[in-house]
């Protein structure tokens, strides 16, 4: 991967919206070009200043200048509704004389598409409850399923003290459940913890965000360490 191609994909590594494989390359890359480092530096800190700026409160006035906009909108929706009406009074007059030997035959077929549907083709039963299941019209959090099972080592700082406190980790995944990238929110941070922690989010599992029951990239994870000794 050259410079201008890892160029366009720094804010996606951030956000965690690239794919693993470029994640990867990305990174390698990263390791040994000065210049993509300091310009993925410049992305982190206008994503701190970003989120830091206040919301803007909205004008005072801008209830009533809704109002008075909707206002003008409101005779032609108004007609379109009068049209709208009429042209079903007129599909009632022509349909009404059908409907009534008509309703046995349609219920009858309604009936047996829902049994179809929900018996054989969903295999879900009727007024059943699935265990486990999970909800496919909301957005499902990423969240961690288990741990690797290394430890964050313990060193000196550079008067000779041990230097210990609790390490709190934001990490970003992406559809795969894989972490993409992560930054220490509080606590020690030094190249060997980065180094350290990179290893222990590698092989540990986590389970992506869901949107519709689907997986999507840009979850994130809070993780807390206590006790964690570093190097000063």
């Amino acid at each position: 991967m050259n410079c201008r191609q890892a160029e366009r994909r720094l804010p996606g590594y951030l956000d965690g919206a690239i794919s693993s494989r470029d994640h990867a390359r990305l990174r390698e890359h990263l390791s040994s070009c000065d210049g993509c480092r300091l310009q993925l530096e410049d992305y982190r800190r206008l994503s701190y200043h970003l989120a830091r700026v206040e919301a803007v409160a909205p004008p005072a006035d801008l209830a009533s200048r809704v109002r008075a906009q909707a206002s003008r909108v409101q005779p032609t929706w108004a007609s379109v509704r009068r049209l709208w009406t009429r042209a079903l009074l007129v599909f009632e007059d022509i349909l009404e004389p059908l409907a009534v030997p008509a309703t046995g035959g349609v219920l009858t077929a309604l009936v047996v598409f829902v049994l179809l549907v929900q018996n054989i083709i969903v295999g879900m039963p009727l007024g059943g409850i699935v265990p486990n299941d999970l909800p496919l019209n909301t957005i499902q959090p990423a969240r961690l399923e288990s741990l690797a099972p290394f430890p964050v080592s313990g060193a000196l700082t550079r008067e000779g003290r041990l230097d210990s406190g609790v390490l709190l980790v934001e990490a970003t995944l992406n559809s795969q459940g894989q972490v993409v990238y992560f930054k220490i929110l509080s606590g020690p941070s030094s190249p060997d913890v980065e180094r350290q922690l990179d290893q222990v989010l590698l092989f540990s599992r986590f389970r992506p965000q869901f949107s519709f029951g689907r997986p999507t990239d840009g979850g994130r994870v809070m993780l807390s360490f206590s006790e964690v000794r570093v190097r000063g």
